[in-house]
């Protein structure tokens, strides 16, 4: 399960890192359009599965045996990189498009299966390190999946080795999936609708009368809208505001990734296996101090013009940097803490209901990341600093501490 999720993750940002790059450095041009609206577009495009196919996918994950399941979309994901390879080989960035938008439809379908599976194999005292295991792996394959495809798809022949990678991790991500044990189906006669406007209102309204559920769905979305919001200003915080390089803003990556892998696997050892929210809270007010702090300590001149941009090494070779190093570090590992709970409430307080929820959250989490990228537009267009959104995440945060603490 571990691995075929990992590798699934790994594919998704794998792919989506290359067709990023290659747009913006050569088919874009190419294409005849504008490669910062190509970007902002296969964002979007990447996203707008999961409002789509939320309701199928929760009726699928409760109507069949879950692993199944899994197995069958992991099967899909060789298909859909198949056509990743053949877009890759012709230069045609809408069939990229259109595998991205199959990319994503494949992660809308496999997240409840994946969420929803772990109660039924794993002890409720398991469930936290379960959990804390699967963001841990999702976030170290959103490090290196990123990382890989944007190195090497400007390479020598890169579109091949990229394309042939992506089907062969995908084929490996199906082997695994092989090996997670059988599970037993929730409801054989739900009948799947495709009416998706019915469908999800049903299901949100099944959802918000479990107040602790909800809430905790709520909460997990502020996560990745904070996250959202981190992770998109990392390559202009670095050149605008730091003077550095793409190998500075790599390594924030790199350091947010393992900052919250290493947040979540600590909650076991904390919660000791209790499923709880009771440290969400302090969680919530360790991002909310570190926000600010770094907004402080990133609070400098503007960078003068004709100034040598400086390399990693350079960089974490200063010591007036390493505040802004902590305090990425801080922000990731209380982003570990504050998540895992979160997921083990919902799994726990949801019973039957958990693939609905989780279809839920996945539409949640998707409207809270649109509205962190509009937010940060306008901030940034009505003359706000980076820095300054960065400020803004503090007391915001801090405010959805008090009100996770009041549920």
């Amino acid at each position: 399960m571990f691995w075929t999720q990992f590798l699934g993750a790994f594919n998704d940002n794998f792919f989506k890192s290359a067709l990023m790059m290659l747009i913006t450095y050569r088919i874009g041009d190419a294409a005849g359009i504008d490669p910062r609206i190509l970007v902002n577009a296969a964002a979007g495009i990447f996203i707008l599965p999961f409002f789509v196919f939320a309701p199928t996918a929760s009726d699928l994950a409760d109507k069949y045996d879950r692993s199944d399941l899994m197995r069958w979309i992991k099967f899909a994901e060789i298909v859909v990189m198949s056509g990743a390879l053949l877009g890759f080989w012709l230069g045609n960035v809408w069939l990229l498009m259109f595998v991205l938008f199959m990319m994503g439809a494949q992660s809308a379908f496999f997240s409840p299966a994946k969420y929803s599976i772990l109660p039924q194999h794993l002890a409720e005292d398991e469930l936290i390190a379960g959990n804390g295991l699967i963001q841990m792996g999702t976030y170290l394959a959103i490090l290196s999946g990123t990382i890989a495809g944007g190195l090497m798809i400007l390479k020598e022949n890169g579109i091949y080795w990229v394309g042939g990678l992506a089907v062969a991790i995908a084929t490996l991500g199906w082997l695994f999936s092989m090996f997670i044990p059988p599970t037993k189906p929730i409801d054989p006669s739900r009948e799947v609708s495709f009416r998706i406007v019915k469908r999800t209102k049903e299901m949100f309204a099944d959802v918000y009368p479990m107040r602790k559920v909800f809430g905790s769905m709520l909460a997990i979305s502020w996560f990745w809208l904070v996250g959202s919001v981190f992770l998109a200003q990392f390559p202009t915080y670095a050149r605008t505001i730091l003077g550095a390089d793409e190998s500075v803003a790599t390594s924030f990556l790199a350091i947010f990734s393992c900052g919250i892998g290493v947040g979540s696997m600590f909650c076991d050892s904390l919660l000791k296996g209790k499923v709880t929210s009771k440290y969400v809270p302090a969680a919530a007010y360790g991002i909310a101090i570190a926000s600010v702090l770094l907004w402080y300590v990133s609070s400098r001149p503007p960078v003068p013009e004709g100034t040598p941009i400086i390399d990693a090494w350079t960089f974490f070779s200063r010591p007036e940097n390493f505040m802004i190093t902590a305090c990425l570090f801080v922000i990731a590992f209380c982003g570990g803490l504050y998540i895992v709970p979160l997921y083990a409430v919902m799994q726990t307080k949801a019973g039957d209901k958990v693939s609905g929820v989780i279809a839920c959250s996945n539409i949640s989490d998707s409207v809270f990341m649109v509205l962190a990228a509009v937010g940060a537009s306008v901030l940034i267009s009505l003359g706000a600093s980076i820095p300054q959104l960065f400020l803004t995440m503090g007391p915001a945060t801090f405010i959805v501490g008090l009100l996770v603490g009041l549920l």
